[in-house]
């Protein structure tokens, strides 16, 4: 923990809680205190002596760094709790690691593949920065044939409810399989682009993220990174 006063935020991703931009919505939400008042002000600051609460459970900083990667099932959800009732991912983890893990991005509910865990709040906020360009490649299957118009539309790029997509790359595999490399990943990108094109999607796979791929990783497992795995993914957002 360090001596000077760190934006509540910040204490909450060094905690093991959520990302920093996560985070954020949590305390909007009113779910955090500080020396038993609830916060809901993002330029908050805290200091060590100070008694930070989350869903009134005292929070300190994680000792123990945590950065994993899990191949997550279709069926789980990627969020710190679902009103729902629904599986997390997060789930799958809880019985390996004693400390508190956040997924940094998501995958839908009904996708799967690689997703990173941490408790490091420095290495989401700079794993999540657009200015790290970290590829991600997906497989899809699709129940239709994928027409060269939407291979060439996504990879040139296309406006959709007012929202412009556009892939690193795209290549149709067979007639009814493709692989889809984006870098930024708005959300539900691929989903939207292909039923704009009335495309149905029978399944979706995340199986690379950076230089990190699944390898043989089955849905439900997980490991952790290597320091060059790690190393590599920093890397990227230094160059």
């Amino acid at each position: 923990m360090p001596d000077k006063e760190i934006r509540l935020q910040v204490y909450l991703a060094k905690s093991g809680i959520a990302s920093r931009r996560a985070s954020e919505k949590l305390i909007l939400d009113g779910r955090v205190s500080v020396n038993g008042v609830k916060v809901t002000e993002l330029g908050t600051k805290v200091l060590p002596s100070d008694i930070v609460c989350f869903d009134n459970q005292q929070i300190k900083f994680e000792k123990e760094k945590r950065y994993v990667l899990l191949n997550k099932p279709v069926g789980y959800v990627c969020s710190l709790s679902d009103e729902m009732g629904r599986a997390t991912a997060a789930d799958l983890l809880k019985e390996a690691y004693t400390e508190r893990l956040y997924n940094i991005g998501r995958l839908d509910m009904y996708s799967g593949g690689a997703i990173l865990f941490t408790n490091d709040g420095d290495f989401s906020a700079r794993i999540e920065h657009p200015s790290a360009e970290i590829e991600k490649e997906y497989l899809i299957e699709t129940t239709q044939d994928i027409p060269d118009t939407l291979i060439e539309r996504f990879t040139r790029g296309i406006r959709i409810e007012g929202i412009f997509y556009r892939c690193v790359s795209a290549k149709r595999q067979a007639s009814r399989k493709a692989s889809i490399v984006l870098i930024e990943g708005k959300n539900r990108e691929i989903r939207k682009v292909l039923d704009f094109f009335k495309i149905p999607i029978k399944r979706l796979i995340r199986v690379r993220i950076g230089g990190i791929q699944l390898n043989g990783l089955k849905p439900g497992e997980f490991r952790n990174l290597t320091k060059e795995e790690i190393a590599e993914l920093l890397h990227n957002n230094e160059a």
